[in-house]
């Protein structure tokens, strides 16, 4: 009877299953799947799916959701995804995907890649396409959702992949708000880097020296300065826009940089503000750490 609740309890994994034209944007679809916290396994033979999922759900909450790719590459393996498949929905929430490009756009993106179509053989390119599309018709018309990629690209496919995959309280963009000293160099990975020298030292202040901007008399210093908050303001209502059009684009993690002399002081007072500040934004995780705090 315990076990019986126990299984009743249990949550449902999600299983994605991945397949389509070969050249119409697999790769790209795992990518993004993966930025938005999928477990993706490439090339998965059919037969392995059911392990697959057994497997997540073994691992209790840490894989809840997995999408599995699987296309002719399996050669006769293929052959049983469908059976697979049907033998899967009911016992998860199980969806199938099915990309789709034109004929004209396949050949263009093989011949871009100086690679030949898997079931071309001796034959050319037009023939192996023909021979795909006519393997995975049956699949095509079984799917749950069909993308045709022709006219996308790559950024593009990952937009629409999140607007259907994501989870509902996926963030768009993780957001890294970072402090450093301009003494140790500028982040070679900001996004954006603002310079907070433009405020007095605390350094200057015999009391605030061995302090940092994590400390509150730090913090309430540097942000009682002139201009200290009006930057904060005006930073925000600058960004905002910048973070939505990243949400957009698909661009799914931003590095703000925040520099002082040594990273102490204003820029690690500054960034704690603003992370407070973003993490209010709709769509967005906000982080912030301090690269140079404590190399002083």
């Amino acid at each position: 009877m315990a076990e019986s609740r126990a299984t009743a309890s249990a949550p449902r994994r999600e299983l994605l299953l991945v397949t389509g034209m070969s050249g119409a944007g697999r790769s790209t679809v795992g990518n993004a799947l993966e930025d938005l916290g999928w477990y993706v396994v490439d090339n998965l033979p059919p037969q392995m799916l059911r392990p697959l999922v057994e497997l997540s759900r073994h691992t209790g909450e840490t894989i809840p959701r997995v999408a599995a790719i699987v296309d002719i590459r399996g050669g006769r393996l293929f052959a049983d995804v469908q059976h697979e498949l049907e033998s899967l929905r009911g016992t998860d929430d199980t969806r199938m995907l099915f990309l789709d490009a034109t004929d004209a756009a396949l050949v263009r993106r093989f011949e871009s890649v100086r690679r030949p179509h898997p079931l071309q053989g001796d034959g050319t390119l037009l023939d192996g396409i023909s021979a795909e599309r006519a393997r995975v018709a049956e699949l095509r018309e079984q799917s749950d959702l069909v993308i045709d990629t022709s006219e996308l690209n790559i950024h593009q496919l990952a937009t629409l992949v999140a607007e259907h995959f994501a989870a509902a309280d996926e963030p768009t963009t993780r957001v890294t708000v970072l402090s450093f000293g301009y003494k140790y160099g500028i982040p070679s990975d900001a996004d954006h880097v603002a310079d907070c020298r433009f405020l007095p030292n605390p350094f200057w202040v015999p009391e605030l020296k061995p302090l940092t901007g994590m400390d509150p008399p730090v913090s309430e210093y540097v942000l009682g300065l002139p201009g200290a908050r009006e930057f904060i303001d005006g930073y925000v209502d600058a960004l905002r826009p910048v973070l939505d059009g990243y949400g957009r684009e698909n661009k799914r993690h931003a590095t703000i940089a925040l520099g002082c002399t040594g990273g102490k002081h204003r820029s690690v007072a500054m960034a704690e503000e603003l992370k407070a500040r973003l993490s209010v934004l709709p769509g967005l995780a906000v982080s912030v750490k301090h690269r140079d705090l404590g190399r002083e």
